[in-house]
């Protein structure tokens, strides 16, 4: 067990609670054991490391809903020992990751070997989601209750939409009987196939191949009925059209039991990144409108869409330095899920705690795990970070001079741009794990 650890002099924020205020933090035994302005350097143990925050803020450790590692099956684009570093060098101190791996995490082995590999690198907290049908192939349901017995926290087949209604009811229905969580890639497979970016006028001036945004609507409509007639919970992942968000909104007026999130990605950009063929900006769901991107954002501000996940999804430079038609999709977005999400604070459309919220106990309270608190006896996972330092993502900027590239990949989205908001120094349960360089 780590010695204990008092952090001084830093703005408290506790999405939670609506905490926002001068004072500290003691961690003792890995979890917090006090809180508030009271707590000074007179109140550590003997051995304890103290740590002046020089009033940045400090706050829940960030809590992913979704990101994808290729171990095991493709470890040359993301292993748990890089994954799990760009996690913590962006404040995540935990994450669900994707089942899409090879073999996929359709078995309980298959979860128990992501919660070992999550002890050895011994970073953030890794989650394993599982797959909901047998190889993610669509036709057959995965043993769910012997999954989530053995740890799965969600079940999805990742970037592959459970196309069959028959299936999927029946997955919602058992999964019902244990209190499981369903996650849904909203997209028509037969509408979106072949597809490479979003259906419209910038697509067909670059003479590819769209994907319309009903595809995205028309899944997330087929499933809510799905929902009213099986039971169970059901989450939508990377919510990212305006009628998307409409029907949603309707959906928890009626009282049903679902939830959502959104990507920074979908949030700050549109289809124009697209132009010249810019394969990093190649994503699923694909980039959309700029009246698409007002209404997620509105959705996250007035509550419809819950959370925010980064959607890391690392590619190796083959398979996105190809035509645009052939390369990959995925981005990279654990770095830069924190600064790229302040960005609506900074730009006025949200408030710092309600901002918070999303990325931290709200993803908590979906995945159903102890995380994404600051109060006493919650783990002491945190993020301090200073809201208003800028820095220009650039590969430079996403490396270590001590270290390797955390991520392996370099596909993000948001090269060149100027971001404020950098995380300084990122907890789990009191180890530090990260610290900015100088």
């Amino acid at each position: 067990m780590s010695r204990p650890v008092l952090i001084v002099n830093a703005r408290l924020l506790d999405p939670a609670t609506g905490l926002d205020r001068r004072g500290g933090v003691l961690v003792v035994g890995g979890r917090i054991a006090e809180i508030g302005p009271q707590v000074t350097v007179a109140l550590a143990p003997p051995g304890t490391e103290v740590v002046d925050a020089r009033g940045l803020c400090l706050a829940p450790g960030l809590v992913d809903l979704r990101a994808g590692f290729g171990e095991p099956g493709a470890e040359h684009k993301e292993r748990f020992e890089s994954g799990c570093l760009a996690a913590v060098a962006g404040g995540v101190t935990s994450l669900a990751l994707l089942p899409d791996t090879v073999p996929p995490i359709d078995d309980p082995a298959m979860v128990e070997f992501v919660a070992r590999r999550a002890r050895q690198v011994k970073l953030a907290k890794v989650y394993p989601q599982a797959a909901v049908t047998r190889g993610l192939e669509g036709r057959e349901l995965a043993e769910l209750g012997l999954l989530k017995a053995a740890g799965a926290v969600a079940f999805t087949d990742g970037f592959k939409a459970v196309a069959d209604a028959r299936v999927m009811r029946r997955a919602l229905a058992y999964a019902s009987m244990f209190d499981g969580l369903l996650v849904q890639h909203p997209e028509e497979p037969r509408l979106a196939e072949g597809g490479v970016m979003n259906e419209g006028a910038v697509a067909s001036r670059l003479g590819l191949s769209g994907i319309p945004s009903a595809a995205e609507v028309i899944m997330i409509e087929r499933d809510l009925r799905l929902l009213e007639l099986a039971g169970g919970r059901l989450h939508f992942a990377h919510v990212s059209t305006a009628a998307a968000v409409a029907v949603i909104r309707a959906a928890k007026a009626r009282g049903l039991p679902v939830t959502c999130d959104t990507t920074p990605h979908h949030l700050l950009l549109t289809e124009a990144e697209v132009e010249g063929y810019r394969t990093f900006a190649k994503v699923s769901p694909p980039l959309r409108t700029e009246a698409d991107r007002q209404a997620v954002i509105e959705g996250l501000v007035d509550g419809t869409i819950d959370a925010i996940a980064s959607d890391h999804y690392p590619q190796d430079q083959d398979s996105k330095r190809l035509p645009f038609g052939q390369a990959a999709f995925g981005v990279i977005g654990l770095q830069t899920l924190l600064a790229a999400s302040l960005a609506l604070v900074h730009e006025g459309r949200i408030g710092l705690l309600d901002l918070l919220r999303r990325l931290t106990v709200a993803p908590a309270s979906i995945l159903g795990i102890e995380a994404g608190r600051l109060a006493k006896g919650a783990p002491a996972d945190l993020v301090l970070f200073d809201p208003d330092a800028q820095w220009t993502v650039t590969e430079k900027s996403l490396y270590s001079l001590e270290k390797s590239l955390y991520s392996l990949a370099k596909n993000t989205p948001f090269e060149g741009r100027i971001f404020r908001g950098k995380v300084v120094r990122t907890l789990v349960d009191g180890r530090t794990v990260f610290e900015a360089e100088g």
